[in-house]
């Protein structure tokens, strides 16, 4: 089946008109890989009507970042999109999407300042924006998102409850290719040798998920063991950030925590920049 193309407001605004049952939206920026197709799966189990976005979004990245080089192969994203029954594709250009530079803009507050937003700051607050933008066009019912970008699906899910957005939030599950790396339309960047040492961000997650029973220390010293070792190997994994957080905030968890964690990690290989996490319960320490 092939979708429905909307590509201006007015062409979004007069297919959503006919829409019967519920819709389910999956924001995307393009690039589809097997990891957007799991979320387009997820999303046709619970709703009646499945509509995709493509559209990368200037206002997430910084001027060092790697806007310009961006994959956008559409017309294999459309084929995607197809091959998973989706019923509409929402392809606006940048001008569509922001008819006049956006002076009011969503703020993420202090959770998009720390962790990944300290490491790209404004990141989050173009991200929230352009998010709201479309479930306004889109008006969806349930939006689907990757649980890859855990501080990101966290914000859009404090967004919907602070500012009383009436959509539903699910979350899809990392999809990693069989090495383990989660996939990322970034991974395309990397070469061979880059490839492997990328390998250490996933094999440091589950590190630290391994020493869980140990306590809230010991998951980061465990994790930080295997980073430390991909620091020195050749391209280097040059590390942005290694956090064990409370999954709602986002805010750092201390050595006696106990329960629920999410623990994140990023870095830079090369030019690229990837991120990863895993979710874990830490254990009361061992007397």
């Amino acid at each position: 089946m092939t979708p429905v193309i909307a590509q201006t407001r007015d062409e979004l605004a007069a297919v959503r008109q006919g829409v019967q049952g519920t819709l389910a939206l999956v924001p995307t920026m393009g690039a589809l890989h097997e990891g957007h197709r799991s979320l387009i799966r997820r999303a046709r189990e619970i709703a009646d009507v499945v509509a995709v976005s493509i559209f990368v979004n200037p206002l997430q990245f910084a001027p060092h970042e790697d806007l310009d080089r961006y994959p956008r192969p559409f017309s294999d994203d459309v084929e995607a999109c197809a091959a998973e029954g989706v019923d509409l594709v929402f392809a606006p250009t940048p001008q569509v999407m922001y008819p006049t530079a956006p002076e009011v803009r969503v703020s993420s507050g202090r959770m998009g300042t720390i962790v990944e937003g300290a490491s790209r700051p404004g990141h989050f607050d173009g991200m929230l924006t352009v998010v709201m933008k479309l479930f306004h066009l889109v008006r969806p019912d349930v939006a689907v998102f990757g649980a890859k970008d855990a501080q990101q699906l966290a914000l859009i899910r404090r967004m919907v409850v602070d500012l009383d957005l009436p959509v539903r939030v699910v979350a899809a599950p990392t999809v990693r290719e069989p090495d383990g790396l989660a996939l990322s339309s970034r991974n395309r960047y990397l070469s061979g040798p880059e490839r492997v040492t990328a390998l250490a961000l996933s094999r440091a997650l589950r590190e630290g998920e391994d020493a869980a029973p140990r306590g809230a220390a010991a998951v980061q010293w465990a994790a930080r063991a295997v980073l430390d070792d991909a620091a020195k190997t050749d391209p280097p994994l040059e590390l942005d950030y290694l956090a064990l957080v409370d999954p709602a905030t986002f805010e750092p968890v201390d050595d006696s925590f106990t329960g629920e964690a999410v623990l994140a990690v990023a870095g830079r290989v090369g030019t690229t920049h990837l991120i990863d996490n895993t979710p874990l319960v830490i254990q009361p320490r061992e007397a």
